[in-house]
């Protein structure tokens, strides 16, 4: 299947969970709409207030604030993973060290970290990031630790059978090896920052799509929030989709779908 028909299969599953939306919460049956406006809002209204907010300019700041912590909760979760993977799949002492404490840390409910980030860092933008972090942090580190752990022992004793030192194995061999996994990490991560920005923002702050989004709730605007979450999702596409291309750059040496089924 090329790009363009994925893409319109992709858009048009899209338009028809709207159509079906509209009609379940437009036309009667037997004298009663199946989905209350009340409740469930319609489209076309989601769709005007979602351009009425761009068109005024009034969702631009929130967009921004959340944009900021999601990056940066991203960047820095996603950065402290893969050097703490790497470093703990290459030490092994170091890893079953702190290995109880890896997994008690992740186990921990993020929601209940949220109060104390808030507590620690203010409501403003860092106690966002900080909780952004602690839900990228794990998905990624786990994921570079097994990648590094998966590298074939024969490609190891062949490298260093061509004298391969510590430094080259790592860029020719570990890196290639743990870049599938960490990618895939990073695809999930990025809904994981924003979650973390949203929640945090929700739980209490002064901007944000998470705070929109809670002050909608609170007078029971209900297509309020669903712009908001029309946004959030729209927002996640657009991060996602640059993280695909910088993994198209990274990973151009690996062979696609349909060069792999030749081979085999």
């Amino acid at each position: 299947m090329n790009r363009a028909t994925l893409l319109a299969l992709q858009i048009a599953v899209g338009l028809l969970v709207l159509v079906v939306w509209h009609v379940l919460s437009t036309v009667p049956v037997a004298g009663k709409k199946i989905l209350d406006p009340f409740f469930f809002s319609t489209p076309l209204d989601v769709l005007a207030r979602t351009w009425k907010d761009f068109a005024s300019g009034e969702i631009w700041r929130h967009l921004g604030i959340t944009l900021a912590e999601t990056v940066l909760a991203f960047a820095t979760g996603a950065g402290a993973g893969i050097l703490l993977g790497f470093a703990f799949a290459r030490r092994q002492v170091l890893a079953a060290i702190f290995d109880p404490y890896i997994k008690a840390a992740n186990a921990l409910p993020r929601v209940v970290l949220a109060p104390i980030f808030a507590l620690w860092f203010g409501l403003g933008i860092w106690s966002k990031v900080a909780l952004g972090f602690t839900l990228v942090f794990f998905i990624v580190f786990f994921n570079v630790y097994q990648g590094v752990r998966e590298v074939s022992p024969t490609v190891l004793a062949n490298a260093r059978m061509l004298g391969m030192n510590e430094r080259q194995l790592l860029r020719h061999v570990y890196w290639p090896a743990a870049l599938t996994w960490m990618f895939s990490s990073l695809h999930t991560s990025v809904g994981f920052a924003l979650v973390g920005a949203v929640v945090g923002e929700y739980l209490g702050s002064s901007g944000g799509l998470g705070y929109k989004i809670h002050e909608a709730e609170s007078v029971f605007d209900v297509t309020g929030v669903f712009s908001g979450m029309l946004v959030l999702a729209v927002f996640v596409i657009v991060i996602d989709t640059l993280v695909s291309a910088i993994e198209g750059r990274l990973l151009v040496w690996r062979p696609g779908p349909q060069t792999a089924t030749a081979q085999g």
